[in-house]
């Protein structure tokens, strides 16, 4: 038998629970992983929330959880290229990922390159798609003064670096306990909250020219205050809001499984950090979305089976 995060009913975390089922079987071209590692993000526990979020995936209750795994492979079916029992794997498969075990297409997997964790991989998918397509989509280059927000969180501290490996400076958004942890990066901290449209212009008194956020509308608030074009200013938060004033919101849909790999190599190799901020057995699940939405995560959080 394995076990599966399930949620039978819309509501906060405390939906979310674990039931017993049979080890499923691989059919032909898919893989069957035993997954070690899944990470969490805030998508699921808004699809849990809401059923118009979850039908517009085409599903209803009861649904499985979770996108991002990684794991070791299990069993193989028929037609597989490129994957054998016990190759460490990791990428996203929604609603199956919380499990002990899951059935995937082989074309969505990723070997696991040396240097990289099993708690980084197992973490890596949604939060490093949207980092990628939100750099991309406001086309951020060596002259620009970026702004991220939420930038020690999972998809904002991958966005902040790979905007500043484009040779940008770039600020982001945080909490005191982070700060420190950002001028690390090369990343210019500012305090969130009151007062900072003062203090982004204070230190950034050339003005900022492109917007990352990862937050909500007060950044995009900011922006239009700043007079940042439109189309320099990415949401994967507020794209309602996005849409009223002609910014973009592109998600990580519009990252490549390629890019998505090089991500991970530049994370293997020290180029790139992707800190874990906590690691829950899988059956605290509900204390790990509990931690998640409390905020203040510096990285990224995950469930882990065994």
């Amino acid at each position: 038998m394995a076990r599966f995060v399930r949620f039978d009913r819309f509501g906060g975390p405390e939906v979310f629970h674990l039931v017993e089922g049979d080890i499923p079987v691989p059919g032909h071209d898919e893989v069957r992983v035993r997954v070690l590692v899944a990470g969490l993000n805030p998508v699921d526990h808004k699809l849990a929330s809401s059923p118009e979020a979850l039908a517009s995936f085409g599903r209803d209750v009861p649904s499985g959880n979770g996108n991002d795994f990684a794991g070791v492979v299990d069993g193989v079916g028929s037609g597989v290229q490129g994957f054998a029992t016990g190759d460490h794997v990791y990428g996203g498969h929604r609603f199956h990922a919380q499990a002990d075990f899951l059935i995937a297409p082989a074309g969505i997997l990723h070997h696991v390159p040396d240097g990289l964790t099993i708690e980084q991989a197992g973490a890596l998918d949604i939060a490093g798609r949207a980092a990628i397509a939100s750099v991309a989509a406001v086309g951020v280059q060596q002259p620009d003064t970026v702004l991220v927000s939420a930038a020690a969180g999972g998809v904002g501290v991958l966005a902040a670096q790979l905007a500043r490996r484009t040779g940008a400076v770039v600020l982001g958004t945080a909490g005191a306990a982070n700060q420190e942890f950002l001028r690390g990066l090369g990343i210019i901290p500012v305090q969130y909250g009151d007062g900072l449209r003062e203090r982004v212009l204070e230190a950034a008194p050339g003005g900022i020219t492109a917007v990352i956020d990862t937050h909500g509308r007060p950044t995009l608030e900011l922006a239009r205050d700043l007079g940042v074009a439109p189309e320099r200013v990415n949401t994967i938060a507020d794209r309602p809001f996005a849409a009223e004033h002609g910014f973009r919101g592109v998600g990580g849909q519009d990252a490549t499984l390629d890019e998505l790999a090089a991500l991970g190599e530049s994370i293997a190799r020290g180029e790139i950090v992707l800190p874990i901020d906590s690691v829950w057995p899988i059956e605290r699940v509900v204390d790990a979305y509990r931690h998640l939405i409390d905020g203040h995560v510096r990285g990224k959080v995950v469930l882990v089976t065994s």
